[in-house]
């Protein structure tokens, strides 16, 4: 049984055809438009172009923002126009197959544990890292989710009591010290500092600091620029703290690190395993989290979801032949 995952971001719709190995044999991609309207019409413009090619039979939609708990409406979601809207059943009217939806970092964490990092653990967590944090929770397999759907937002954990401002409204959060938005401010405010660190980033930052970004203060890191690696030793920091944190509320056996920043983890992911370990609680007397980055990168959140629909779809046919 083949299905469709979509992973519905910011910037880009990225449509995947996946098989139950968990395989993406064939994608579509579009940006992704600013209204309600046009963003559905490019989602079913996706799964339609999928569908002339392959016979599938249900659609999943890997959202960054609130889903309800039965995973058919969108609550809100911060860089897509939909605010309560039961998605689900509408682009299923459009598309002629069953559609389900899910928070992205969930899917992501979903694919993990059945083909990835995380598979065969009881109590699992998912950081996803990029522009922000994502996070994702599973218990024996199923995500946890809360009483309202919207569990856990772990990139809002409060880490620095009066910090740096976050747009969700708090200061101080995680992701504005763990993240790939993060690491660009760091190295700002360290060039301000110290000048005379890193001629590469202070030559980019003079024409705009908006140029430092967290990709290219890791590609510095990497041919070892003394400022991007002190940047990104605090992001080390910052993520052994965060991770202290989850495990002191979750005890996770696994810990899976994902999003665009994981693919610079040799520069980081050690530090921030031995700070994690140096200031959980019972540092020392405690089992440790297996701390492991994502195997299936960026198609993560589309097998996931698609795997999502492939039980919808198998649900479905069962309760069709029950009638």
């Amino acid at each position: 049984m083949l299905t469709v995952g979509v992973d519905v971001g910011g910037t880009s719709v990225r449509a995947g055809v996946v098989d139950g190995d968990g395989a993406v044999l064939d994608t579509a991609r579009a940006a992704t438009p600013s209204g309600e309207e046009a963003l559905e019409e490019a989602l079913c413009a996706a799964v339609a172009e999928l569908a002339s090619r392959h016979p599938v039979s249900a659609v999943g939609l890997a959202v960054a923002g609130f889903v309800d708990s039965d995973r058919r409406t969108v609550r809100f979601a911060p860089h897509l126009a939909w605010r309560q809207a039961p998605v689900a059943d509408r682009i299923s009217k459009r598309v002629g197959m069953p559609v389900v939806l899910e928070h992205d970092a969930n899917a992501a964490a979903l694919a993990e544990h059945r083909f990835g990092a995380a598979r065969g653990a009881k109590i699992a967590a998912l950081i996803a890292i990029g522009t922000g944090i994502g996070g994702a929770l599973l218990i024996d397999g199923h995500v946890f989710r809360g009483g309202y759907g919207v569990a856990p937002e772990l990139g809002h954990l409060r880490l620095v009591p009066d910090g740096r401002p976050c747009p969700c409204g708090k200061n101080g959060c995680w992701e504005r010290y763990c993240s790939g938005t993060a690491l660009s401010t760091t190295a700002v405010e360290l060039l301000a500092r110290y000048p005379g660190l890193s001629t590469v980033l202070a030559r980019e930052a003079l024409g705009d600091s908006r140029a430092v970004t967290g990709r290219r203060v890791a590609g510095a890191a990497r041919d070892g620029d003394p400022l991007a690696q002190r940047a990104m030793a605090d992001l080390a920091r910052w993520l052994g703290d965060g991770l202290a944190l989850v495990a002191d509320v979750y005890d996770p056996e696994v810990v899976v690190i994902g999003g665009g920043v994981s693919e610079s983890a040799p520069l980081f992911l050690d530090d921030a395993r031995e700070r994690y370990a140096a200031v959980v609680t019972g540092a020392g007397h405690r089992p440790l989290a297996r701390i492991r980055t994502a195997q299936l990168g960026d198609d993560a959140g589309i097998v996931g979801v698609a795997t999502l629909a492939r039980d919808l779809a198998a649900k479905t046919a069962r309760n069709g032949r029950r009638h």
